[in-house]
């Protein structure tokens, strides 16, 4: 503490120094470094501090002639080091301890007040009420309830904890082997922290470090983490199906199919209507009431809130039951369902917050802990006054708190747990953060980043996809010892970049927020992966399996999790990037029909066992379905190209967002007298050259369009010559790419128009004729294997 209130205190004095470090400075530094290990150490374990430690050493001494040359560098003295690291905002007061501080711990807390104010409970049940009764039912409950705790939950080990020790014994006691039943609560923790708006806490910093708002990349982590988990269920059917395994005892239902389907459509179209009125309905109290609006929208959440709890109190209150204890028949899924709906509404708070208000991600955790609060503490009071002014008119008391001041009690308990459990859980993420901007801090002072770049693209020989498949080792290895956030800090900082230029490189233009994605998604599956998966041991703890085995099947059963990354850095149609709504149902919609394909063929089961052709036709259905640009490409080239120096003229005449694609050469920012090159795209939004101008004027008009969109060029002769770009447009980054000043001019060697092509999704007809084969070959099968069994 004293060395974090060091900063604040003598602010004024660090500022005036800016970088000249006096002895009380370096004394502070190095107790604050020291404090910040052992803190890591007794939170997290010896991985972290090991890696940090290896960071801090080739700061001070990679200098040293046993470093190799590849990546030596200069060294910085004690003084330096301990400046950047502790006083300024590189090291561990960067951006990671930041958003930490400002934003994580808000989402944590709000998870911590719901988990113990009932939440968990209540999805657990739910779950089990409303898939319990399906083939595997247990194991498909345990999924859908890791999946709405991951809403708010940021740890894969909490949710397999939190969920696991209910779903796990029952999953057993279904006919699901320990290990089996470990890996798919495994499988669906992993995969909770991917479940937006809190993506295991690290969505804050992917959109720090992006640059991409919030909103934005809730939007773009959707439908990978909606399709996966759809996959999952559906893997656990496959289970079911191979284990010939039944569901639990569905509670009776007092009305029939007729009745069902028509209170489902009616639920659904209230709950649009009851959208639209919202919606709509805020719009208008902010026309005519600004500025007492916030008052109304509050007013109009507490008598939501309070309808909500008078529908709960009908119910008993869902108490935590044994995982032991036998079930003899599921809870009636409506009923469960409106004991704790009003879990939602701090969720629905937060959600609309940030994706109708547009507000700041911290201010609308905020206001979503602020009702969590306002929930947990008056939850048990507002029940007992409901139920004991029905039982004063004669009607029966469902079970509850007996008296108001155990209710109060009760109340307060919950909320302060709450509390102290989101203040513990936030611990580890901050300490983790503080780490990471060491690592951090070490590649901005010592430039490592471009050192391992070269490296890795070494090993890669230039392939992207090698690459790709290199850096997702390293995230899976570092995620062995560090928690996601550090691990995603670490990899991104050192790769993202490196990926992105590479992809330049080879003609692709990857989006940054689909290399950050891809970062992230391998950290978190290391928690899976074996030999040190945290979550599969806490898993085969509760189950008594073997650790091991449970991550390899775990691991197994998120090969589907695992190969998203590497379609959405290719497909950026997964991401709804450049996406409108119905073109983004429809990309949803084949996501889902592919995943569930693809767990189909790594299962070995689809309708009936799978042979070995037939689970590689399912693989090529899944690929074409999720890229079928691939096909495309091999068969139309994709652009018109054009030498560079026709530049000016083409950019005269084609139309508004006409997309450009430019192939730059010149020489190597590093090594002037090696040549490299890159690709980048370009848009021009200015209106194109009038008819009928002179050839010199509509060349002008070109280079004005050009310059537009952040590019400057000269036309000399037959060559079109980039000037260096300013700071702070878009293309900054090139001038650290090339040499500008070199001997030779960095130029526009070719461009390319599109093309005008079939749509892509042409090659969705053979692939769905390659199923449907597939599918009448296995129903053959299917009924003959069923024929035998009759006669035997």
């Amino acid at each position: 503490v004293s060395c974090c209130l060091y900063l604040l205190v003598f602010r004024d004095g660090i500022a005036v120094r800016a970088g000249i470090a006096n002895t009380q400075d370096l004394i502070v530094a190095a107790g604050g470094m020291i404090v910040l290990a052992i803190s890591v150490y007794r939170t997290l374990g010896l991985p972290l501090v090991i890696v940090a430690g290896v960071f801090l050493l080739y700061v001070f001494f990679g200098d040293l002639e046993i470093v190799p040359d590849a990546i030596r560098w200069k060294g910085a003295s004690f003084s330096k080091a301990m400046w950047h690291f502790w006083i300024q905002t590189e090291g561990v007061f960067g951006v990671a301890l930041g958003v930490s501080a400002s934003m994580i711990f808000l989402f944590v807390l709000l998870g911590a007040i719901l988990e113990k104010s009932g939440a968990g409970n209540y999805f657990v049940k739910l779950s089990f009420a409303l898939l319990g009764h399906f083939r595997g039912g247990p194991a498909k409950a345990a999924v859908m309830a890791s999946a709405m705790s991951g809403i708010y939950s940021g740890s894969s080990i909490a949710n397999t904890v939190t969920t696991g020790t209910f779903t796990i014994p029952l999953m057993k006691r279904t006919g699901f082997s320990p290990e089996k039943a470990g890996a798919v609560e495994v499988a669906s923790s992993t995969n909770g922290q991917l479940t937006p708006p809190v993506m295991g806490a690290a969505a804050f910093l992917i959109s720090e470090f992006t640059g991409v708002s919030y909103p934005d990349i809730i939007r773009h982590a959707l439908i990978p983490a909606i399709a996966s988990y759809i996959a999952l269920v559906y893997i656990v059917h496959l289970e079911a199906l191979k284990l010939n395994l039944e569901g639990l005892p569905k509670h009776p239902s007092r009305f029939s199919l007729l009745q069902k389907i028509a209170g489902f459509l009616f639920g659904f179209i209230a709950l649009g209507g009851l959208a639209a009125a919202v919606y709509y309905g805020l719009g208008w109290i902010k026309i005519l009431m600004p500025e007492a609006s916030f008052l109304a929208v509050a007013l109009l959440c507490c008598v939501i809130y309070i309808a909500l709890l008078w529908m709960a109190a009908k119910s008993p209150d869902l108490t935590i039951d044994s995982p032991d204890a036998p079930i003899t028949r599921l809870p009636a899924a409506g009923a469960t369902a409106l004991t704790g709906l009003f879990y939602l509404l701090p969720i629905v708070i937060l959600i609309w917050c940030i994706m109708i208000e547009r507000l700041s991600p911290s201010l609308s955790a905020f206001w979503a802990t602020m009702a969590m609060i306002v929930i947990s503490l008056t939850q048990h009071p507002l029940k007992f006054l409901i139920r004991r002014g029905r039982s004063r008119r004669g009607g029966a008391t469902p079970i509850g708190s007996a008296s108001m001041p155990g209710a109060l009690r009760r109340g307060a308990r919950e909320c302060l747990e709450g509390m102290i459990a989101g203040s513990r859980n936030m611990i580890g993420i901050g300490v983790a953060t503080g780490a990471a901007g060491v690592i951090v801090g070490t590649i901005s002072l010592t430039g490592a980043h471009q050192v391992v770049g070269e490296f890795v693209e070494f090993l890669s020989g230039g392939n992207l996809m090698l690459m790709l498949i290199l850096v997702a080792i390293m995230s899976l290895i570092l995620g062995m010892g560090l928690p996601t956030t550090a691990n995603y800090i670490v990899v991104s900082s050192l790769m993202a970049p490196v990926i992105v230029a590479l992809g330049a490189k080879s003609g692709l233009i990857v989006p940054l927020i689909a290399v950050h994605l891809f970062v992230f998604y391998f950290g978190i599956l290391a928690d899976d992966t074996p030999p040190v998966g945290l979550a599969a041991f806490a898993a085969a703890a509760i189950s008594g399996g073997d650790p091991i085995r449970t991550g390899i099947q775990g691991f197994m059963y998120d090969i589907r999790t695992a190969i998203l990354p590497f379609l959405f850095i290719f497909n950026t149609e997964l991401l709804l990037i450049d996406v409108g709504l119905l073109k983004g149902l429809f990309v949803f919609f084949v996501a889902v029909i592919a995943m569930m394909l693809f767990a189909a063929a790594t299962q070995g089961y689809f309708l009936t066992r799978n042979r070995l052709f037939e689970g590689l036709a399912l693989l090529l259905v899944v690929f074409t379905l999720l890229r079928p640009g691939f096909w495309l490409d091999r068969l139309i080239e994709p652009y018109d190209h054009h030498p560079g120096s026709a530049i000016a003229e083409i950019a005269s005449d084609i139309p508004a967002d006409t997309p450009l694609r430019l192939t730059i050469e010149g020489p190597d920012f590093n090594d002037p007298d090696l040549m490299t090159s890159t690709t980048l795209h370009i848009t021009l939004q200015d209106p194109p050259a009038q008819e009928g101008l002179p050839a010199s004027e509509r060349s002008d008009k070109g280079i004005e369009r050009i310059a537009q969109a952040g590019l400057f060029l000269a036309i000399e002769g037959e060559s079109a010559i980039m000037e260096e770009p300013l700071p702070g447009t878009a293309f900054v980054e090139l001038s650290r790419s090339f040499d500008f000043y070199g001997d030779d001019p960095v130029e526009i060697a070719s461009l390319g128009l599109e093309k005008e092509r079939p749509p892509k999704e042409l090659f969705y007809l053979p692939a769905l004729l390659v199923l449907a084969i597939v599918v009448l070959i296995q129903q053959r099968r299917r009924r003959a294997l069923a024929a035998q069994t009759k006669d035997g």
